[in-house]
This record gives structure tokens, C-alpha cells and sequence, in this order.
């Protein structure tokens, strides 16, 4: 068989080519198949999965107690008529849970900015100013990351006692802020070290001291960096118990206290705990999905460098 310039095909190359492809690694023909519908399928399916528990928290909310005793949440879906606010206006009316989260965010917001502006002061010191023993006080932060918080519990316990912290607002504060800062100068240190120096050369030729390159170069170049920062620091104080039962002001524990006292006086208290969680759960889903995309940035960019 020939072709219209008489010259003859070629046939080993559609046989090799057809050979390269069968001959392509695992990961890389699974990696060209990831945008197809089956991965996307399974994606939508694993997320449904993951959602589960919130919706079925959020169902078992809506639902009388006597409900709740005798069926599982799944049953509202075979009869919806069963759906109730008046758990919701208990938990409106319960003081000790409404008061418990104003003591929740009374304590995270500030633990989470301080760690943050804390952190990216360190960091950027770490990464690009020169001062003695600037590696072996950075040792030192690598290493206070391995200290568990169990480990401080009693010596921090009686340094707060002795010096008026122990139960109140601000001790917790001082100790997730403590606890929080290795991580933070550990992540952000990395971070700026991988800006250009180019780049902050020419902005000290331009006359700018170093609080003006920190706030007006490093800080906005290091957003995705800081909001990830800020995303894990909330989350962790929020949903923090250990700590906050410990040294926390037994008369206005936080939520994760106040519920689980609740559980202990009332037993089987469904119409409070359900919509109690739910609520403290839904404030961490809306601070994550609302820096998502600097969350995401800040992870890629990691993963990138």
C-alpha cells in the first residue's frame, strides 16, 4: 500500500507510538484520567461522606428529644414533618451555652492574631535579619515543636496560680498563644526566606526601613502563608477542651466546657447538645470556607516551593 507520493507508510511507528502509551507509568495515566467523570464522581461521593456526620448533626437539631430517643436522624428524610426549631429556642434561651460562646471567641480571636502578628514578626526576623545566635534560637523554635501540651499542664499550672492567671480569660490566651507560636515562626520563617532577595534589595534602594519592607513587601507577599496560619490557629483554640478545661474560669467556660458539663448534669440533654455543637461547628466551617482560597494558595505555594 502505498500513498499518493508513492512513499510507504510506516507502520512500526503507530505500533511504537501505541507501545509508548501502553508503556506509560501507573501514576501518570492515572493522573491523566483524574479529570474524567468517574474521578470527579467519586470526588462528589467522598465529599458527601465527609459531610455526613454535619448533616446528621444538623438533623438530629431539628428534632424533638422523644424523636431523637426512639429513631435514628436518618428518619427524617421518611418524614420531614418531624423538623423542629424548638431546640434552637432552648439553646437561645440557656445562658450558660449562649455566654459559653462569647468566651470562645473571646479567647480564639485574640489567640489567633496574636500567634499571627507574633509569628510573621519572628519569621520574618528568622529569615532575613542577622543577629547573634539567629540559627541556634531558630534550633530552638524547630525543637519547642515536639514539646507536647500535656508535658506544661501542671508547671504552667502553678506559674499561672502563682502570678494570678490560672482561671481566667487571659491565661488561656497566654497559653495557646505560647503553644501556637513555634509553629507559626517555623512556617513563616520558611515562607519568607523563599521571597526573592532582588526584591527586597531594591525596595531598601528605595529608602524603605524595615518595618515599611515588613508591612508593605513581606506581608502582603506572605498572605497565603498568613491566612493558613491564622485558618489552623483558629481551629485548634476553638475546638480546644484540654486546655481550656484546665485553666479556663469554671463560672464561663468556653463551649467545648459548657457542653460537655452539660452532658454530666442532664445526661441524655439532646435538645441542648445537638443545636449546641451544631453551632460550634458551624463557626469554624465559615471561617475556613471563607479564607478557602488564600487557604489553598498558602498550600500550594508550599507544596510548589
Amino acid at each position: 500500500m502505498t500513498t499518493v507520493d508513492g512513499a510507504v507508510p510506516d507502520r512500526r511507528a503507530g505500533a511504537s507510538g501505541g507501545a509508548v502509551r501502553a508503556g506509560r507509568p501507573l501514576a501518570a495515566r492515572l493522573v491523566a484520567r483524574a479529570g474524567g467523570g468517574a474521578m470527579r464522581v467519586f470526588l462528589v461521593l467522598v465529599a458527601l461522606f465527609w459531610l455526613m456526620p454535619s448533616v446528621g448533626l444538623l438533623l438530629s437539631s431539628l428534632r424533638g428529644p422523644q424523636r431523637s430517643a426512639e429513631s435514628g436522624w436518618w428518619q427524617v428524610f421518611a418524614e420531614p414533618a418531624q423538623i423542629t426549631w424548638d431546640n434552637y429556642s432552648r439553646l437561645l434561651s440557656n445562658e450558660k451555652v449562649m455566654g459559653s460562646l462569647l468566651t470562645t471567641a473571646s479567647i480564639t480571636v485574640p489567640a489567633t492574631v496574636l500567634v499571627v502578628v507574633i509569628g510573621s514578626l519572628a519569621g520574618y526576623a528568622f529569615a532575613w535579619l542577622d543577629f547573634p545566635g539567629r540559627d541556634g534560637w531558630f534550633l530552638v523554635v524547630v525543637g519547642l515543636l515536639v514539646v507536647p501540651v500535656q508535658v506544661a499542664l501542671i508547671p504552667v499550672a502553678k506559674l499561672f496560680g502563682a502570678v494570678g492567671l490560672f482561671e481566667t480569660t487571659a491565661g488561656v490566651i497566654a497559653f495557646h498563644t505560647a503553644f501556637g507560636l513555634p509553629f507559626a515562626v517555623f512556617l513563616l520563617r520558611n515562607f519568607f526566606a523563599e521571597i526573592p532577595r532582588e526584591l527586597l534589595e531594591a525596595a531598601r534602594l528605595d529608602g524603605a526601613g524595615e518595618l515599611r519592607l515588613f508591612t508593605r513587601v513581606v506581608m502582603p507577599l506572605g498572605g497565603p502563608a498568613i491566612a493558613s496560619l491564622g485558618i489552623f490557629q483558629f481551629l485548634w483554640v476553638w475546638n480546644d477542651m484540654l486546655v481550656a478545661l484546665i485553666f479556663a474560669d469554671s463560672g464561663s467556660p468556653p463551649i467545648t466546657v459548657a457542653l460537655q458539663q452539660e452532658v454530666r448534669q442532664f445526661g441524655n440533654n439532646i435538645d441542648v447538645l445537638a443545636p449546641g455543637a451544631f453551632v460550634s461547628m458551624v463557626v469554624p466551617l465559615i471561617v475556613f470556607f471563607a479564607f478557602q482560597r488564600q487557604f489553598v494558595s498558602g498550600v500550594m505555594a508550599g507544596a510548589v516551593k
